[in-house]
């Protein structure tokens, strides 16, 4: 029987798992196309300003390594609870290599285009435009095609506010946020209260003059730890 042709976009923590569980059926052709030039996806930090998803260079998971992991491969006994973004890449690359996956990852391979394929009707095929690591360009037929590009890598830019071109100061989206560099002894406010505006407060408060942390509504902040030091999604959680 000829085996399905199978695209998975993107190498980080949703691609990586999706080719080890589609090589698991034996009538399946795994082909995984990464834009970068490595793997791990949003936890492999970019120290340079980029249009690809990544974290802060001192970003820390926000789920303790067991309630993270994957199922059928524990992180290390010597990994944090609560990881740093450079051990998370480790742990993702570590699983790549213990699964044998990079073989079926093409790294610099970026998709321009996803479309129904002339067939589809019948063979519910999608042909697919990309370029490789050269920047030529290429059309090839695939059976299934898996996004695991992630939601990370454009920023969302609320409409301006009143008044707002009359601003004298900086404004960065978190997006492009590396390090506290820069903002020593300024006041600062940060909007939003998700992941990375709690991230984004916290580092500016210690170098700061000021932090004000905006948000339209209440909210309730955890630690992320419980009694005695146990990871607060353990003690919840099963």
């Amino acid at each position: 029987m000829e085996k399905k042709q199978l695209l998975v976009v993107g190498a980080g923590a949703s691609g990586l798992p999706s080719i080890r569980h589609a090589l698991l059926y034996p009538n399946v052709e795994v082909t995984c196309f990464e834009k970068s030039n490595d793997i791990g996806g949003l936890w492999n930090y970019k120290p340079n300003q980029t249009d690809l998803s990544t974290v802060m260079k001192s970003t820390v998971i926000n789920s303790s390594k067991e309630m993270t992991a994957f199922s059928d491969f524990p992180p290390e006994d010597t990994m944090a609870n609560f990881m740093h973004n450079t051990e998370m890449c480790r742990y993702l690359k570590n699983y790549a290599k213990n699964f044998e996956l990079m073989k079926y990852i093409k790294l610099n391979h970026s998709v321009v285009s996803i479309d129904r394929n002339e067939d589809y009707e019948t063979t519910g095929k999608w042909k697919v435009r990309y370029t490789d690591g050269e920047g030529k360009e290429h059309v090839k037929v695939f059976d299934g095609v898996m996004l695991c590009s992630g939601h990370h890598a454009i920023p969302y830019h609320p409409n301006p506010w009143p008044g707002q071109e009359k601003f004298k100061g900086r404004i960065v989206h978190s997006h492009d946020y590396k390090d506290q560099k820069g903002y020593e002894d300024k006041v600062v406010v940060v909007v939003g209260l998700g992941n990375s505006g709690g991230d984004c407060a916290v580092e500016l408060s210690r170098v700061a003059k000021q932090v004000y942390l905006v948000t339209r509504r209440g909210s309730w902040v955890f630690n992320r730890l419980f009694d005695r030091g146990e990871p607060v999604d353990m003690a919840f959680n099963s």
